[in-house]
């Protein structure tokens, strides 16, 4: 019996789990196979607070489950495959075991849609992106791509122009299901341009993003683009299918919030990507997990 367990291992989950077992509660962390999130896959890290020369993603997630497991939160390296919230103490079952506790703290994260191309995940850190502001930096003076045609793409490719000499936003219909003062932002901007109906089908280069491929959607004709970067810009997938019946998800399936991180089932939290389609930094994450674990602490001292 754990007083919280936490799924997730990213930057959200691991900052619960300093703060969950620094108040002295019998933590649990459920990492999954693959520990750390999504900075595990993320080379240079330049915008978390302390590391004024960067810091690699993996390092950093290393150092923060340190200083979870240094204060005594217990670590297991399973995927959870079932809970139930609906009674208490709740029940998070694994491919291995079944664990109980009277809290639970949710960091599964959300996912990048990909376009699965490929070449995509080759060249994943070494210009293909899915987030541009925590990798515009590194594209300055460059010609970029930004695939996508809703608010999201706009707004990223327009961030992008402070440090791109050129952006093409490629989007595969000619119309945009972006509003249209985000739209007429983008195409006011001189730094932006389109290419519509059409799609990449492929991304080209060998140590580092050259250029992608691209096929009309009208014609059939294929050319390659050059570019220096690739931002995809098509949506997150929250990682809340277990979740479905259990809690409250909004239309798009991120878990619903109410009181900052207090979910639709008492003594059930959520903490990062998982209920934060906004900013999904792993600064903000990392905030997240601080506030999930002090109000777990709360409702656990309440009851």
């Amino acid at each position: 019996m754990y007083d919280t367990i936490i799924i997730g291992s990213g930057p959200a989950g691991l900052t619960a789990g300093i703060y969950a077992s620094r108040a002295n509660l019998k933590t649990l962390i459920i990492a999954g196979f693959t520990p750390g999130g999504q900075l595990v896959n993320t080379t240079e890290v330049e915008n978390f607070p302390g590391f004024p020369e960067g810091v690699q993603g993996p390092e950093l997630m290393e150092k923060i489950t340190k200083q979870a497991v240094r204060f005594g939160a217990e670590m297991v390296a399973e995927t959870v495959s079932e809970v139930d919230f609906k009674n208490q103490p709740f029940s998070v079952k694994t491919e291995k075991n079944s664990y109980q506790a009277r809290s639970v703290i949710i960091a599964t994260g959300a996912e990048a849609k990909w376009l699965n191309l490929p070449n995509e995940q080759r060249l994943k850190g070494r210009g293909v992106s899915a987030c541009a502001t925590c990798d515009g930096f590194f594209f300055k003076g460059k010609e970029i791509v930004v695939v996508g045609g809703g608010d999201s793409a706009m707004e990223e490719a327009t961030f992008l122009t402070k440090f791109a000499s050129k952006v093409t936003i490629i989007h595969r219909r000619e119309e945009f299901r972006a509003s249209k003062i985000m739209l007429a932002r983008a195409k006011s901007n001189p730094k932006i341009v389109f290419l519509t109906s059409s799609v990449i089908t492929d991304v080209l280069g060998q140590d580092k993003v050259e250029g992608v491929r691209v096929k009309s959607t009208v014609t059939g004709q294929v050319q390659d683009y050059k570019t220096d970067g690739l931002f995809l810009a098509v949506g997150h997938e929250p990682n809340t299918v277990l979740y479905r019946g259990q809690l409250e998800l909004d239309e798009v399936g991120y878990i619903k919030v109410s009181e900052h991180t207090r979910t639709s089932v008492r003594g059930v939290f959520s903490a990062g990507d998982v209920n934060d389609h906004r900013y999904r930094q792993a600064v903000t994450a990392a905030g997240y997990g601080c506030m999930a674990a002090i109000d777990a602490e709360k409702w656990l001292a309440e009851q």
